[in-house]
């Protein structure tokens, strides 16, 4: 129970009322002592009126009115003239004098306490104004100890009934806050627990209902937290299977493209010269599959080979790309150009850079080719200290605000109907591979331009 948050509200509610009670006692036993003297003041002025009325009293008329007044003498001030009214034997020399006239509360509280805690019988004399301005003033004497046990009985009444008001006060609070506040937390709790069980399934995510302001928006905090986990599981299921059905695919398309390897090297033997000059490209194709699909393979094992850095000529390897890519558009109004300083080498993975590049190039001519209309594909490169920048920009219609949003997620990142997204996904992940950085420059009506960077050293950009 007290390690439960409604046991420590409890307790906690409990202790803080003490404490509240705690504060108001010592000012309360204050005021008790100071109305007690001040009942005995009045006491002794009302046994005056009797001397005052018959100048001649017995001692045992005196006696009786002085043990009433629970006092030993009554000294009455009238006109300037002090005379005693009432007087008996005092049984020890007094102790202290107080004077009521005009104590400030820190005094009566300082000398409240040190009644309390000296148990020894005092005589003391107490000085006041008398009551109705029946004179200047009234001093008595009085013995201390039935003062002390009446504030001693006072002060456990007082803790008594605080340690009730506080039981009480807290019973009631845990309750109302059992009600409005820990219940709710329950539920969310509850809730939690059985979409733990069920993450898939959506009948399992919390409906906020809760009247606390607080709780309901920790309830749509949680209620989108669980939507967007849902979906995540349902799109990390999809991928999984997507991955072993391609790793399958790429499995046996391997063995194709390792049987039609072989047949080019009858192609390159041919003498016509159209063939003679394709064959070096159609040889560099098929490789490229093969190392793709074994790479697939790899990825879909979670064993994505890390790039094999070398210094790569960047003009060849983009020469390369765009003939492949311009045989793809050869009936389409699409031109291609390159600005790639002579003999610029690049730190990176030949294979690896070329897909890179490949798929940013094709993604820029499919956007073209959906168009209908002539376009251009530009590359271009530059270095700085720090990295080399490979820019490629197209005069396509811009990327939609959805690509925008998701523009390395696969299967949500795609341009154009139909498209998975994949290319501008695996782009980043490889570029990311050689501690670089894959960027949207620029999008819109006048094209859109992608930034490469590779850094020059051995730290990320």
């Amino acid at each position: 129970m007290f390690n439960s948050l409604s046991g420590r509200l409890l307790i906690l509610t409990t202790v803080f009322v003490m404490i509240a009670e705690v504060l108001i006692f010592v000012p309360s036993i204050a005021r008790f002592r100071e109305d007690y003297m001040f009942n005995r003041l009045e006491r002794a002025q009302i046994a005056s009126l009797a001397l005052l009325a018959d100048d001649m009293l017995d001692d045992a008329l005196e006696e009786e009115l002085l043990k009433n007044a629970e006092v030993f003498n009554v000294v009455l001030r009238r006109d300037e003239v002090r005379q005693l009214m009432l007087s008996s034997d005092m049984p020890q020399a007094i102790a202290q004098t107080y004077d009521l006239r005009d104590a400030t509360a820190l005094v009566l509280i300082r000398d409240a306490l040190a009644r309390m805690v000296k148990p020894e019988n005092e005589v003391i004399r107490v000085i006041g104004a008398p009551v109705r301005e029946a004179g200047l003033l009234i001093e008595i004497t009085m013995d201390t100890a039935p003062m002390r046990m009446a504030m001693i009985d006072y002060g456990l009444r007082i803790l008594i009934l605080s340690a009730v008001i506080s039981v009480f006060t807290a019973i009631l609070l845990f309750l109302a806050m059992r009600a409005l506040l820990l219940k709710p937390i329950d539920r969310v709790v509850g809730h939690m627990q059985r979409y733990a069980e069920a993450p898939e399934d959506a009948r399992r995510i919390i409906e906020p209902s809760a009247s606390v302001s607080e709780l309901r928006d920790a309830e749509v905090a949680l209620r989108t937290l669980q939507t967007d986990l849902t979906q995540a599981l349902k799109q990390k299921e999809r991928l999984a299977q997507l991955g072993s059905a391609v790793s399958k695919i790429s499995h046996d398309l391997r063995n194709i493209l390792t049987s039609a390897q072989l047949f080019t090297d009858r192609i390159e033997m041919s003498e016509d010269p159209i063939v003679k000059r394709m064959a070096p490209k159609l040889v560099g194709s098929i490789t490229r599959a093969v190392h793709l699909c074994e790479s697939t393979l790899a990825f879909g094992k979670a064993e994505e080979p890390g790039p094999t850095l070398t210094l790569v000529p960047l003009a060849p390897l983009v020469d390369d790309v765009i003939e492949s890519e311009r045989l793809a558009s050869a009936a389409q109004p699409i031109s291609y150009a390159a600005d790639i300083p002579t003999g610029m080498m690049v730190r990176a993975d030949p294979e690896q850079l070329y897909r890179v590049i490949s798929n940013l190039v094709r993604n820029a001519r499919q956007a073209l080719a959906g168009t209908g209309e002539a376009g251009e594909i530009g590359l271009s490169a530059s270095d700085t200290e720090e990295s080399w920048c490979i820019d490629i920009c197209d005069t396509g219609p811009g990327l939609p605000k959805r690509a925008q949003e998701h523009l390395f997620t696969p299967f949500q990142g795609s341009a154009r109907k139909g498209g998975s997204g994949l290319g501008l996904a695996i782009a980043a992940e490889l570029v990311r591979g050689h501690g670089g950085q894959l960027d949207l420059l620029a999008t819109g009506a006048q094209g859109t331009t992608f930034r490469v960077r590779l850094p020059k050293g051995d730290g990320a950009v």
